[in-house]
């Protein structure tokens, strides 16, 4: 006898089997999610957001193919780090990526499960955010910047390039608990050394302007602790501080490039290369506890000449050819 089963009633009987695999395909093409918590804005950070892109690539993570990334920039608002980190929450992305030990701070306190890599934190056991180097325990691991274990090699620095330096001010936002050890671990350095100390202490932008009053003619050098908030001002700073006739010693490449007299500091694109390993590592499956955090192994000393000039210093053929880049 032969059986007749229409078009429709094949298609209710294999109704079970056409909808596994057209789930299964969808799950497969389901890409794991960065969440990508920018401290500042796109353009003050985009040197190290395309590094970190491009190692990702290298490491077979191709944005919108193997990998989405959701871009998020706080704009140096301290009230948008834990705004955007409960989003990422909310999202339910695969890793956190973030830079920036208020942002690091945010995100572990708003998520104890999802996997968190930081680029770059000052002392990250000072500041809570880890247990140890070694075993960072948690959800969270990523690569100290060792602000405060260079501090006094900037102050040297300074000392060479400014004759007769005598009175050293410190900027930098009080609001970062990074910021402030650094910031006191200067202070302690100066005053060592004979040196009379200013601090200048910002928290929002408008602080900028007003701490250069203050500032007026008591300082000789002027040191900048880096973060979000004076990222975003870099520009704006060195305005001032070159109408003041400061000459500026920051940790920060992308400074001198605003018109910073020289930095001295971590190499900021290899940390972020090096913080793309760490997800490649948490995206196949190593937990962030088991990875230790590591330090920076390169470091670069940048001079400004064009500031240099406006500012009537001569910089000793010594010093230049040591530093890893001049610009003219």
């Amino acid at each position: 006898m032969t059986v007749t089963i229409g078009r429709r009633e094949l298609l209710a009987a294999l109704g079970g089997a056409t909808v596994w695999p057209l789930a299964a395909r969808a799950q497969q093409a389901k890409v794991p999610t960065i969440g990508f918590l920018g401290a500042a804005t796109p353009s003050t950070t985009s040197p190290w957001s395309a590094a970190f892109v491009q190692r990702l690539r290298e490491l077979g993570w191709i944005e919108n193919r193997t990998v989405a990334i959701e871009y998020r920039w706080a704009e140096g608002r301290t009230d948008r780090f834990a705004e955007i980190a409960a989003e990422f929450v909310r999202l339910n992305v695969d890793v956190i990526v973030t830079h920036s030990t208020p942002p690091v701070v945010a995100a572990k306190q708003t998520t104890l499960l999802i996997p968190i890599v930081f680029a770059n934190a000052g002392d990250p056991v000072a500041n809570g955010l880890v247990a140890s180097l070694a075993r960072p325990g948690g959800n969270i691991t990523g690569l100290s910047i060792q602000g405060t274990d260079t501090a006094g090699k900037r102050v040297d620095l300074l000392r060479e390039v400014v004759p007769g330096l005598r009175r050293l001010a410190i900027m930098g936002n009080v609001g970062n608990p990074a910021v402030v050890l650094e910031m006191e671990e200067i202070q302690v350095t100066a005053r060592a050394l004979g040196l009379e100390v200013t601090a200048l202490e910002i928290r929002r932008a408008e602080d900028i302007t007003l701490a250069f009053e203050a500032l007026k003619s008591r300082a000789d050098a002027l040191y900048i602790s880096p973060d979000a908030l004076i990222n975003i001002n870099r520009t704006r700073i060195n305005t001032l501080a070159l109408g003041a006739r400061v000459p500026t010693m920051s940790s920060i490449r992308e400074y001198v490039a605003a018109g910073t007299l020289m930095s001295y500091g971590a190499n900021l694109p290899d940390l972020w290369r090096r913080a793309a390993e760490f997800v490649d590592k948490i995206l196949r499956g190593a937990k962030p506890a088991d990875i230790p955090v590591e330090q920076p192994t390169k470091f670069d000393l940048v001079v400004n000449l064009t500031t240099a000039k406006a500012l009537d210093l001569t910089i000793p053929e010594s010093f230049l050819s040591r530093a890893d880049e001049v610009i003219e």
